[in-house]
C-alpha cells in the first residue's frame, strides 16, 4: 500500500479541521490494522487554554487520534465505505508520557473482532518509540446522514 496523505484520508473519513487529527496513513490493512501519524504542532487550537506557558496535548485527543486512525481501517473496507465509525466504548486507557508541541504521534491501531456493524480494537500511540497512551477501543459503524 502507499502512503495516505490527508487529502486522501479526508475520502474515506468525513473528519475536518481543525478536528481531523491525523497527517498522514504509513500502513494500511483494510478491516485488520492501521499505522498514522500526527505531527503536534504548536499553534494547534487547543493549546490555548491546555495549558497557557505549559501545552499538553490532552489524552482525549490522544484517544480521538487514535480511533479517527482506526476509522480509516475500518471504513476502508468496500462494504463500510461512505459510513461513519462512532465510539460505542474506551477501555483501559492508559497515559505514560506527556504529549507536546514538536511531538509526532505514531498512532497504531489492531482490530481484534468485528462483528455485525460493532468491533473492538486495541490501540496505542507513540512518540519516539515511546509509549504516550494506550487503550481498547469499542466502536460502532453506522450509516451517514445527509
Amino acid at each position: 500500500m502507499d502512503k495516505l496523505d490527508r487529502e486522501q484520508i479526508e475520502e474515506i473519513i468525513p473528519h475536518r479541521d481543525p478536528f481531523l487529527l491525523l497527517d498522514e496513513v504509513t500502513e494500511l490493512l483494510p478491516g485488520e490494522r492501521v499505522v498514522a501519524t500526527r505531527k503536534v504542532r504548536s499553534d494547534e487550537y487547543y493549546f490555548q487554554g491546555h495549558f497557557p506557558g505549559r501545552p499538553i496535548m490532552p489524552g482525549v485527543l490522544q484517544v480521538e487520534a487514535l480511533a479517527q486512525a482506526g476509522a480509516v481501517a475500518a471504513l476502508s473496507l468496500p462494504e463500510n465505505r461512505g459510513k461513519l465509525v462512532l465510539f460505542a466504548g474506551i477501555d483501559a486507557a492508559r497515559f505514560k508520557r506527556l504529549v507536546v508541541p514538536g511531538d509526532t504521534l505514531t498512532l497504531k491501531v489492531e482490530m481484534t473482532r468485528m462483528r455485525g456493524k460493532i468491533g473492538k480494537a486495541q490501540a496505542s500511540a507513540h512518540v519516539d518509540g515511546e509509549l504516550a497512551c494506550r487503550a481498547t477501543l469499542t466502536f460502532a459503524i453506522a450509516e451517514r446522514e445527509e
